[in-house]
């Protein structure tokens, strides 16, 4: 198990004052290799289930400090050098872009990604819905891609975050 999902996971067992309630297991249920445009390897993407929640755990390193927008990406390519092929956000529920939408956001909204100046990052968030509901959507036919723009998201321009580049793609593959 990764160590912030266990530090959640120990969290939440010592916030109920070691209550009898069982905590579900964290299982990984997909997984990828993150790429850059060059085809080098630059971390690992993991779709985690715990119960009913989702969880993206994303660890990178080799980049350039600063704020980039990350999100969910409709197919499960990463062709290189410009990711195209994993078309837009994954939104399969109709909505409008940005967590600021009055519409609600994309399935393959997140939030901005914080790289500090070492380049190297270690972070899991939390995916909006429950797990029967979006995993389907998610493990598709055609897949879905995690990745990583240049630039943040500002949380309101549709249909991409106004985000910039694609500089960073792993593909989401069953894990069973």
């Amino acid at each position: 198990m990764n160590r912030p999902v266990a530090a959640l996971l120990l969290g939440s067992f010592l916030a109920t004052g070691c209550a009898t309630t069982a905590v579900p297991p964290t299982v990984i249920v997909a997984n990828g290799s993150l790429i850059r445009a060059d085809e080098q390897q630059a971390g690992r993407a993991e779709l985690l289930q715990e119960g009913d929640r989702l969880y993206l755990h994303l660890a990178g390193s080799g980049f350039d400090a600063g704020t980039r927008a990350f999100h969910l990406h409709q197919q499960g390519r990463c062709d290189g050098p410009d990711f195209t092929s994993a078309g837009g956000h994954l939104n399969p529920f109709g909505k409008t872009h940005g967590k600021l939408s009055e519409m609600g956001q994309h399935l393959g909204d997140l939030p901005n990604l914080e790289i500090p100046a070492t380049g190297s990052f270690d972070v899991t968030v939390e995916l909006d819905g429950n797990a029967s509901k979006t995993l389907p959507q998610i493990l598709d036919a055609d897949g879905t891609a995690v990745m990583i723009h240049a630039g943040p998201d500002d949380y309101k321009t549709d249909p991409s975050g106004a985000a910039g580049p694609r500089i960073a793609c792993a593909v989401l593959s069953p894990t069973s």
